[in-house]
């Protein structure tokens, strides 16, 4: 018996008619998106479970022969996750300016969320959404007591336990973010934002998807000066699909593949044992089995009843459905390919690679998207406890990968733009590639500038002390060599 994953055609999107989530209704549109969110969580804790290797094989049984039962799992949804996440966030993402911007103030909201882990926490978030097609985060300012180096807090929502509902109308905008911990007698706290409004609910009992309504009740109604709801969702894409969801039917019958090689080595190796024209009781059976040999009447023959699976053709077979799971996912194949040409943009051009470049780019302007309403609140905070004037405009988000590929190329270009005196500096920095953060390359290399300029003009300043001093020297050194020779004339007059 074969079992294979269920259809699986992303998460819903949650949606509410309401223009306005207030305490007289958040406890219907609560209880309207749990219904959506349930069939959601169950989807997705079964993805998390199939990424780490719990799949429908471990199930599998045998009707003949059901000793021989192998079940081998071909984990190969946890390899298209780890390289998805790998080339979308081998590299930090980088906030850097976007037009007249103050650097300084950048550099400070870049050192910020460097103390927060952003970089560890944005992989956790690839993780998710690669997974299950969606994940959540949430920023929150700072505790009056646990001031840090940095004014706010990110967190990283496991997507099973939180989720954002949207209005139905026009734009489809957030109506309020929700969060719940399920604690050990089975009940439940809900934390919910709105744009301007914090509710706690509580639900006692066993969490199930179908609580009656009439337990949920509101523990805690307060305001928040946010100004925005600090629970963000970061889809994969619109339909929210993970990223080995689309290919789940080959992923599920690699494994049996893979098992029934297994059971057909196995199998060959204990063959069983056809005796023809032999009587034999059990215990004589048992005593042949152990002397390994067997006399057989002239009318009788004994032989091993096998059939050898014929491992050219399943492999070729296994080869032709690994390969449409990486065409498929936007994955390079592991062929190397037959061009030598391993050097600059050939390696991306070719097998498989310029595919896996497009769909990261795919990935990056949805995560923008999302990224741009986190940086909104973290700006926020950030001008209010901290003194500071970003504008959301004037920073770009920039994703670093491959940065320093084509080094020599983007330092030549970096030379030839700063040569040229009608482009601003700032610009050749921002423009080359060659940086991680344009920005703090940029201010470092214009403080090193000006630290030069402060050292030539020193050093021009001690030549010229120099050469004066010299002069003098050589004046003096003039006058006292023509000081005899006037002496002497004197004395001939004289005489």
């Amino acid at each position: 018996m074969v079992y294979k994953t269920d259809t699986l055609l992303g998460r819903k999107v949650i949606y509410t008619d309401e223009d306005e989530i207030t305490q007289d209704n958040v406890l219907e549109v609560l209880n309207d998106a749990m219904l959506i969110h349930s069939i959601n969580r169950s989807e997705i804790d079964y993805l998390y479970k199939y990424y780490r290797g719990n799949q429908p094989i471990l199930k599998r049984q045998k009707d003949v022969r059901p000793e021989i039962c192998n079940r081998i799992v071909e984990n190969r949804a946890n390899e298209i996750v780890s390289f998805k996440v790998g080339y979308l966030m081998g590299e930090p993402v980088q906030y850097v300016g976007r037009g007249q911007v103050n650097t300084d103030e950048l550099n400070t909201l870049n050192n910020f969320v460097f103390a927060e882990d952003k970089a560890a926490k944005d992989k956790e978030l690839a993780d998710w959404f690669t997974i299950c097609g969606t994940s959540y985060r949430m920023i929150l300012p700072d505790p009056k007591d646990e001031a840090d180096e940095s004014p706010f807090e990110i967190y990283t929502l496991d997507p099973r336990n939180a989720f954002v509902v949207y209005h139905s109308g026009l734009g489809n905008k957030p109506m309020m973010g929700v969060k719940y911990v399920i604690k050990k007698n089975g009940s439940i706290v809900f934390s919910i934002y709105t744009r301007n409004q914090y509710f706690e609910v509580s639900q006692p009992g066993v969490f199930s998807q179908n609580s009656s309504n009439n337990y949920k009740t509101i523990t805690r109604a307060e305001n928040h000066t946010l100004g925005d709801i600090p629970i963000i969702e970061y889809p994969a894409n619109s339909f929210r699909l993970g990223a080995f969801e689309i290919v789940l039917p080959l992923l599920d019958s690699m494994n049996v593949i893979a098992s029934n090689r297994i059971d057909g080595v196995e199998q060959f190796i204990q063959a069983l044992l056809v005796l023809k024209g032999i009587d034999l009781e059990a215990s004589e059976f048992k005593e042949l089995r152990e002397n390994g040999g067997l006399a057989c009447p002239p009318d009788g023959d004994a032989y091993y009843l096998t059939q050898e699976l014929n491992q050219t053709q399943t492999q070729t077979l296994v080869d032709y459905m690994y390969q449409t799971v990486l065409t498929i996912c936007g994955m390079p194949n592991r062929n190397g390919g037959s061009s030598t040409s391993d050097t600059g943009s050939a390696v991306i051009m070719r097998d498989g690679w310029q595919a896996a470049e497009a769909r990261a780019k795919d990935t990056e302007l949805m995560f923008t998207m999302s990224e741009k309403k986190f940086l909104r609140l973290a700006i926020r905070i950030s001008n209010t406890t901290r003194d500071m004037n970003l504008k959301l405009y004037s920073i770009q988000i920039r994703f670093t990968r491959r940065n320093y590929e084509n080094i020599q190329e983007k330092s030549q270009v970096l030379t030839t733009m700063l040569a040229n005196d009608k482009i601003h500096p700032k610009l050749a920095f921002e423009h080359s590639g060659m940086f991680i953060d344009p920005d703090l390359a940029y201010t470092i290399s214009a403080e090193y500038a000006d630290e030069n300029k402060v050292k030539q003009l020193q050093e021009l300043e001690k030549a010229a002390e120099y050469e004066t001093a010299k002069a003098k020297a050589s004046a003096v050194t003039e006058q006292d060599d023509e000081m005899p020779d006037e002496q002497s004339s004197d004395d001939v007059s004289d005489t």
